[in-house]
């Protein structure tokens, strides 16, 4: 790993391969397990930087993809790195947009140099090829950049999927060639659908290129939850105990407690702005619709326990207002608290295996 980067075991579960650690990084340390903010455009969608700081972010994430499109590596390059740009002083992770690009379906074309596709905005026909995903993440200049992968959706046959593997990792030994600065981490990510043989394959592959950290890739793509679990439990316990493992695209309550017990340490998840733009509370493991008529005379915070500005100031009865006059208020406050309750999840998780109680205080959800 770059002098830049490192990763410290605190704790380990005595029933689980759960674990707690520290991830140092040149924009300041994210403890782990964590969930990681979404913040596609460079903002996360209705907060700004202070409130996601008030809410314990440590880390948050923007897309490769879509900040080439709008408005433009270079614009931000000019504006001194994404960190500058957004404000945010804390470590930034960029996805390389492959699974946005592979979600095209018909409107681009896969080869072996990479992808081709016409811009959704203009019709413009771009080239995005490994090298160029990993040029625009070095002018982005995000503390962890990811890889250029081809994502293989759900369902897909045998075969479909061991092309997309193996592609994956050529062309990751291509953004490893490609990748020229010091104080960004290049993480791979273990494709594989739901095939444990590939799964294995792919991450011992991985592994032997001795990358700063390392995800996986290829879930919440519309397989059912269960098979999310055996791809978390046969590919976390391949990947270094000495590396961060992270799980891209998950951030409900009981997938992250179920990874976690299988060795995973970062997550994210769009989950907890885009519920709360819907009216949607994520309350202790429940999900609210605050514009059942139950919460319109209820004058109690939404949550006692929760220390957000939301659940501090206001009633379920006045965001049920909000939420049903389609004030953009409700949509902020309601994304804050859930973005604060993701959090206050992983780090609740996170003080468990410090002490040794993850199996017991969340039993329920194993």
């Amino acid at each position: 790993m770059s002098q830049n980067f490192s990763f410290h075991r605190q704790a380990y579960c005595s029933n689980t391969k759960a674990r707690a650690g520290v991830f140092l990084t040149p924009h300041g340390s994210v403890d782990t397990p964590r969930f990681m903010p979404v913040g596609t455009l460079a903002t996360v969608k209705t907060l700004t930087p202070a409130q996601l700081e008030n809410a314990g972010a440590q880390m948050v994430l923007a897309n490769t993809y879509h900040l080439h499109l709008q408005p433009g590596e270079s614009i931000i390059a000019g504006a001194g790195g994404l960190h500058k740009f957004m404000a945010w002083s804390g470590p930034i992770l960029t996805d390389s947009g492959g699974f946005q690009v592979f979600s095209l379906g018909e409107i681009r074309t896969i080869s072996e140099t990479g992808v081709q596709f016409r811009s959704p905005r203009d019709g413009s026909i771009i080239d995005i090829t490994p090298e160029r995903s990993i040029q625009i993440q070095n002018e982005l200049g995000a503390d962890v950049i990811m890889a250029f992968d081809e994502c293989p959706p759900y369902p897909a046959s045998r075969e479909e999927v061991e092309l997309a593997t193996n592609r994956t990792y050529r062309w990751l030994k291509r953004c490893v060639e490609a990748h020229q600065r010091q104080d960004q981490a290049l993480f791979g990510i273990v494709q594989g659908g739901v095939y444990p043989d590939l799964r294995s394959v792919a991450a011992r592959q991985l592994v032997d290129l001795d990358l700063p950290g390392y995800a996986i890739g290829g879930v919440s793509v519309g397989e059912p939850g269960e098979l999310i679990d055996d791809i978390v439990k046969v590919t976390a316990p391949l990947l270094p105990e000495d590396k961060p493992r992270y799980l891209m695209g998950v951030g409900t309550y009981r997938e992250m407690v179920r990874a976690i017990a299988s060795g995973i340490d970062l997550f994210d998840c769009v989950i907890p702005t885009r519920l709360g733009r819907h009216g949607v509370a994520l309350v202790r493991g429940e999900r609210w619709n605050l514009k059942n008529a139950k919460f319109r005379e209820d004058y109690t915070p939404l949550d006692e326990s929760c220390p957000c500005y939301c659940c501090q100031n206001f009633s379920r009865a006045y965001l049920a207002h909000l939420v049903r006059a389609k004030e953009s208020l409700g949509y902020t406050l309601l994304s804050l608290h859930n973005v604060t309750e993701l959090i206050r999840f992983t780090q609740s998780i996170r003080d468990a295996i410090l002490g040794d109680r993850f199996t017991t205080d969340f039993a329920g959800w194993l």
